[in-house]
């Protein structure tokens, strides 16, 4: 897997939201997801555009978990998460064709589709790049540096640099 050693686990997809996104990825049941799908189903395209705190809840339901209860309603806590998990889901299928869900999560991972290819508008490739600059140059005015350290957030915004020169090839 391309992204395993470069972003994965590295500040991206090692959060709690990259694994309840890969639920979500796999409760999809679909080979192929395009962006405009994701984010409408989780509720980011109702922020329009600005991703650096948000009051409206990002939730999903999961239809096909197995739960105790009819559905299984889970939560994204910060959107830049996603935005960042996201691209470097973009690059994996940029480089391989397509993401093995079960690579990213682990063999426990049930589900009857394992690789799956997110698809994206030009326009939402331009949102993802903006959204992504916009991280880099600015890390600490994000939700999410409530919760981490200055340190790691100045971190977290190079390496996402860094995935977006090879996404975008800048």
């Amino acid at each position: 897997m391309y992204i395993a050693n470069k972003y994965w686990n590295n500040y991206i997809g090692d959060t709690d939201d990259s694994l309840t996104l890969v639920a979500y990825l796999a409760d999809k049941n679909k080979e192929e997801i395009s962006l405009g799908e994701i984010f409408f189903d989780i509720g980011l395209d109702k922020l329009n555009g600005d991703f650096r705190e948000h009051d409206v809840p990002l939730t999903v339901v999961l239809t096909n978990m197995e739960s105790d209860f009819e559905d299984t309603y889970i939560e994204f806590y910060y959107a830049i998460d996603l935005i960042t998990d996201l691209a470097a889901l973009l690059l994996e299928c940029k480089m391989n064709g397509s993401i093995n869900l079960c690579e990213l999560f682990g063999d426990d991972l049930e589900t009857n589709v394992s690789n799956v290819y997110i698809t994206a508008t030009p326009e939402e490739h331009k949102l993802i790049n903006k959204i992504l600059t916009d991280f880099v140059s600015a890390p600490l005015d994000y939700d999410l540096s409530e919760m981490c350290p200055e340190e790691d957030m100045l971190e977290m915004a190079r390496i996402c640099g860094e995935l977006k020169k090879e996404l975008y090839r800048e």
